[in-house]
């Protein structure tokens, strides 16, 4: 039987041999390294031959080459027209890594993804007063696209099949549980049983020794063993960790249950956010800069010469901070309070009216307007709009000792405000806002982020801390 790496990697032994194959994999690997797989290439021209061939089909090029109406015309506009749609499908995650065992249908994800893309064809060609391609192209792609693609993914997980084998499934549980399990999973043709163990204790370093690609977790208690740590080294290492449904679990409202072997199953997740998701964050963070440059420049240039006036030099207050895989990374602030507010307390947690704040410079804490040059933090990226707030070094060290997990909020970049901002209060317990951290981070997307600015604004304009 044919085993892949923990890694995700197919195993050395399992690759295509001679020369020619040997080239082929290291091409691949090359373009892995850079975040281009070959479904990239394959949409690309996927998507270019499809608008040639549906034109052909409604008669906007004829098929006879010297009578092709428009063709030079065309040829750069439908070129344009797939590098849009690649880059619709690659924001909208089409390109990260699947998982195996429990496979989300693909019609309907590729059905939002090309529509989406024409619509944004559709809005450029508005925009320009010229159509890129013809509607009736359009609008044939758009019926047509979302087929293509998910036939594509058909032949690219049967490929991935041939390649790595089959998913190789390590049962967690009680040694009762474990042989309930496997008679099910041996029925799965689709799917290996790599081994049997009593718990996670040590499960790192078993799924490697068994090398097994997925993990089933058949006890409910052991979750809590994995939340704060294991969890997110073994999705890092590309190891899908799944959990079996019980009949009481229908009390919490489970909407994304799959199955394994007749057994129904939920797939866990450390809720790391996808390269792709990430990429679409940054670029959402530098559309809001841009957009609201015209007022918050001005402000800002206002709000120091404030601070100027009541608190003199120096403007800013820089600190570090704990960033994104707990790297340190200088925050600025305005300066709200005296030069040496913790000459002799040392690092102590702000406070409502916290007696260290400079007379009538309290407001701009209360409006958040203190946080201004912040908005630097994010154009170099070592700060996102939304997301968990940085915290101290040392404070750092004290809530980890004290909250299991609490390291897992430093997935993304911290935020200059988040949901624990919005629903909290500066003396709501860490543990508390860790909840409302991690539960960003279960349930991000767009529209998550823009609900919040909004709550954001509604928090600033009432002052309410």
């Amino acid at each position: 039987m044919t085993v892949p790496a923990h890694d995700g990697t197919p195993d050395r032994a399992l690759l295509p041999t001679g020369a020619r194959a040997r080239a082929q994999v290291v091409v691949v690997r090359a373009m892995n390294r850079r975040g281009i797989r070959l479904l990239h290439v394959a949409d690309l021209v996927l998507v270019y031959a499809l608008l040639l061939l549906i034109s052909a089909g409604m008669g906007v090029l004829r098929p006879n080459f010297k009578a092709f109406a428009h063709f030079d015309e065309y040829v750069w506009k439908y070129a344009l027209v797939a590098v849009i749609s690649l880059a619709v499908f690659s924001i909208g995650g089409l390109y990260d890594r699947e998982r195996r065992v429990v496979v989300r249908p693909a019609l309907p994800r590729m059905v939002t993804l090309v529509w989406t893309a024409s619509l944004i064809v559709g809005l450029i060609s508005w925009l320009l007063g010229d159509f890129l391609i013809p509607r009736s192209v359009l609008l044939g792609y758009a019926i047509i696209g979302p087929i293509a693609l998910s036939a594509t993914r058909r032949i690219s997980r049967s490929l991935r099949e041939r390649i790595e084998g089959p998913p190789r499934v390590l049962l967690v549980g009680s040694a009762e549980a474990t042989a309930l399990a496997e008679r099910h999973l041996t029925e799965a043709s689709a799917v290996a049983v790599a081994g049997r163990v009593g718990g996670v204790t040590g499960l790192e370093r078993q799924v490697i020794e068994y090398a097994a690609t997925d993990v089933l977790l058949l006890d409910g208690d052991a979750l809590r063993d994995l939340y704060a740590d294991s969890l997110s080294r073994l999705e890092n290492d590309g190891v899908e960790v799944l959990q079996l449904v019980r009949p009481h679990d229908s009390l919490l409202g489970l909407r994304t249950v799959g199955e394994i072997g007749g057994m129904p199953v939920v797939s866990l997740s450390a809720h790391v956010l996808t390269r792709s998701q990430q990429r679409l964050k940054r670029w959402m963070d530098v559309v809001v800069l841009l957009i609201t440059a015209p007022i918050t420049i001005p402000l800002t240039i206002m709000t120091a010469i404030l601070v100027a006036v009541r608190a003199g030099r120096p403007l800013l207050f820089i600190q570090d901070r704990v960033g994104r895989g707990e790297a340190s990374f200088p925050m600025l602030k305005f300066r709200t309070m005296r030069p040496d507010a913790e000459a002799g307390t040392g690092p102590v947690q702000a406070a409502t009216n916290d007696p260290r704040v400079i007379k009538g410079l309290g407001w701009l804490r209360s409006t958040r307007l203190d946080e201004l040059p912040q908005l630097i933090n994010v154009l170099f990226g070592q700060m996102t709009i939304v997301g968990p707030r940085p915290e101290r070094p040392e404070e750092m060290e004290e809530y980890e000792r004290l909250i299991p997990g609490y390291r897992r909020r430093h997935q993304i970049e911290p935020g200059i405000t988040g949901l624990a901002q919005v629903y909290g209060r500066y003396h709501t317990h860490p543990e508390f806002k860790l909840g409302h951290d991690l539960q960003y981070l279960a349930n991000w997307s767009p529209m998550v982020d823009l609900q919040i600015m909004v709550r954001t604004a509604w928090v600033i304009l009432t002052r309410r801390l």
